[in-house]
């Protein structure tokens, strides 16, 4: 033992426990560099050799397996630490610096109260006192050192790796569907069964147009999806499951499916409680991307068109976020109404009325972002909708012609123009044929090696020139069906036909939006005493147009002021029920269209504080029968019996029979002969008061 080293340990330290710290970096190593573990245990005969008995030296070995690049997740540094601080280590004893910690921060940590409490550090190397400046200023350099190494390290790996995926050539673990062939490419699985379900999947999207709707179908129709294990027991088996909406998303995000490769997709760092966290990269910043680099699923323009439909079908509150897959609900509009306030995107809600299923756009951007008592705005949607659809049907009809022959034209001139290089193509295999051919005739016929050679790739151009024949016989006989009259009269047909399918009652509200999704970009709203409407097609131009506002219900109830009028005027002289028969008689309705009805013309009556019939005769004077009974001192039903004989006037003012009397004139009831006086029943006479004395 060096004299430097007896100088340094006192007696203050040796009264203290030893801590010997081992650590390997992965379980590999602990596994595999065993000697590495052995020299780290064989420390504690060096800390016997300093001083401390073996029954006070500790060994921390907690953290084998584990990096040291973090103390975050070393529960036995932490320990390690602990004793340091609380000053129950007289010395920490490691093989090197590397295996106590190779993060400055750390180790500097670890220095800084080693150095207070007088704790002191061992290493192959010597005993040093970090609270001794040179001691402390070489422990540093030697933490820079072991830092600078891990880099070192990392940089000679990823620059490794980084070069062999440039090249396309690095293998890493692939989706379920593709795998690696006995020569190391990659190919599709040669399970059929796996193969068919992956592309269940893609069709299902390309026909949907939404991640949950491919969900909803596999899972309707009970279809289970594979799942290959990676790593641990039985890696490399299938196993088969039910999908979800996370695993969907993940296949049509995989750029692998489309046959290319790629490298550096997401980047690795941490977070808040030092944990390591995946961080989604856009395209522009991937390392490295090899189109074609393999056999896919889809082709990569697919891919793209995946990738902007999953974007446009996001769920947000942006102005970027529009244009959805088409959902359920009668909304012809969804997910493509700005609001023309705030410019964020509008909602759809529905309200049940009468049965049916009433739209409203809505924008709740103030609601949900500030707190606001009140939406920005809403508007009724079906008004909108009929605007909108019947704008789209005099657009669309008019020039659907023109453009439906516009467009085969440019199908004929593409057509003939791939047909004119196809020609040149097959010109060029032919001259190539004949110049294969004339190098066979030219050679030796006794050199047989170059004349073997020479024959074979003969027969090789031949066949290129067969099989490109033929390729430009089929595409020519399928460009015809294109380009011929027939097709052209389909073409003008189908444009023809747009009105029909639009107002078809079988045309599905999902199939509409799917079709306006391709001429319309969005519609902006403002509202106001009428809706203004924008609207922006695809291409970039622009239209705009109002709509009025539904009157409130208030106002759509209400009778019209002519039939108002009309009751008030029938109301002079007929009851309730009667002024419902002439209404009808003359053609008159209610708010819903239905015909008069005598408790509706009551109803009307009452709303619009009209004079029932009974009010406008007592108004004239007439009376009931009970009030004539009392002025002239009969019964109520010798009145109803003179009114029924015409004697007394009456005049109905109730549905039940129910009258009011005119009251007589200046004249007297009286009894009239008995039955005691010839058999008739006893009447009241009318007789006028100058004649009383008389009688």
């Amino acid at each position: 033992m060096p004299t430097d080293h007896a100088l340094k340990i006192g007696a203050d330290h040796l009264r203290r426990d030893a801590f010997l710290y081992v650590r390997q970096s992965s379980l590999r190593q602990v596994f595999e560099n065993t000697e590495s573990t052995k020299r780290q245990y064989a420390l504690r005969d060096r800390a016997v050799a300093l001083g401390w008995p073996i029954d006070r030296i500790h060994v921390i070995d907690s953290d084998q397996g584990v990096s040291g690049a973090q103390a975050a997740g070393r529960d036995g540094f932490q320990h390690l630490v602990t004793e340091v601080a609380m000053g129950h280590a007289g010395i920490v004893l490691g093989l090197e610096v590397s295996r106590l910690a190779r993060n400055n921060a750390d180790w500097h940590r670890l220095l800084e109260l080693a150095a207070l409490s007088r704790t002191l550090i061992s290493d192959e190397d010597g005993v040093y006192d970090p609270a001794h400046f040179n001691d402390r200023l070489l422990l540093g350099l030697k933490g820079t050192m072991s830092e600078a190494e891990l880099h070192v390290l990392k940089s000679r790996l990823q620059g490794g790796i980084l070069n062999k995926a440039r090249r396309g050539e690095l293998e890493i673990a692939l989706p379920v569907g593709l795998v690696y062939g006995p020569d190391g490419r990659v190919c599709l699985d040669p399970d059929r069964q796996i193969q068919d379900t992956v592309r269940l999947l893609f069709d299902t999207f390309r026909e949907t147009g939404s991640a949950c709707a491919v969900l909803r179908r596999m899972r309707a129709q009970h279809i289970l999806f594979p799942r290959r294990i990676t790593r641990g027991i039985g890696k490399g088996e299938v196993l088969w499951g039910e999908l979800d909406h996370s695993r969907v998303l993940e296949i049509l995000h995989n750029p692998r499916y489309a046959g290319a490769f790629v490298y550096g997709r997401r980047r690795t760092s941490y977070n808040a409680d030092l944990k390591q966290v995946q961080l989604q990269l856009k395209r522009e910043d991937w390392q490295v991307l090899i189109r074609d680099a393999h056999p896919g699923y889809i082709s990569w323009d697919e891919f793209e068109r995946n990738e902007l439909t999953l974007q446009r079908n996001a769920v947000g509150f942006s102005t970027n976020l529009r244009g959805g897959a088409p959902r359920e609900g009668s909304a012809l509009l969804q997910g493509r109404v700005l609001c023309g306030r705030c410019g964020s995107r509008m909602r759809v809600r529905y309200d049940a009325r009468e049965g049916k299923q009433r739209p409203y756009y809505c924008c709740n951007e103030d609601t949900v972002r500030r707190a606001a008592s009140r939406n920005c705005q809403w508007v009724q949607g079906a008004e909108i909708d009929a605007a909108i659809s019947a704008l789209l049907l005099q657009t669309v009809a008019p020039a659907a012609i023109d453009v439906a022959l516009a467009v085969q034209d440019e199908i004929a001139q593409r057509v003939e123009q791939a047909a004119s290089m196809r020609a040149a193509q097959l010109q060029r295999c032919r001259y190539e044929a004949e110049l294969a051919r004339r190098r066979y005739v030219k050679v030796d016929p006794d050199n047989r090696l170059v004349a073997d050679a020479l024959e074979a790739e003969w027969n090789e151009r031949l066949r290129q020139l067969d099989t490109l024949q033929r390729e430009h016989e089929r595409q020519q006989q399928a460009d015809q069906t294109l380009s011929d009259e027939p097709a052209r009269r389909r073409v003008v047909e189908l444009a023809q036909d747009f009105p029909r399918v639009w107002n078809d009652p079988r045309t599905s509200a999902l199939q509409r939006k799917k079709m306006l999704a391709l001429m319309i970009e969005d519609v902006t709203l403002i509202s106001g005493l009428q809706v203004a409407v924008h609207i922006r097609w695809r291409g970039g131009k622009t239209q705009s147009l109002t709509v009025d506002k539904p009157r409130p219900i208030a106002l759509v109830r209400k009778t019209r002021p002519e039939v108002v009028q009309l009751i008030d005027e029938l109301l002079e002289t007929c009851t309730d029920r009667e002024v419902a028969r002439r209404l009808n008689d003359l053609g008159h309705h209610n708010w819903r269209g239905d015909s008069f009805t005598a408790k509706k013309v009551r109803l009307v009556r009452i709303t619009y504080g009209l004079k029932s019939r009974f009010q406008r005769l007592r108004e004239r004077g007439m009376l009931t029968s009970g009030e004539l009974a009392r002025r002239f001192g009969v019964c109520p039903t010798t009145v109803n019996h003179l009114g029924r004989q015409g004697i007394l006037k009456r005049h109905m003012y109730d549905s039940d029979h129910r009258y009011l009397y005119e009251p007589p004139g200046d004249v007297t009831l009286v009894k009239g002969a008995g039955s005691r006086y010839g058999g008739r029943a006893p009447q009241l006479i009318p007789v006028p008061s100058t004649a009383q004395g008389a009688l």
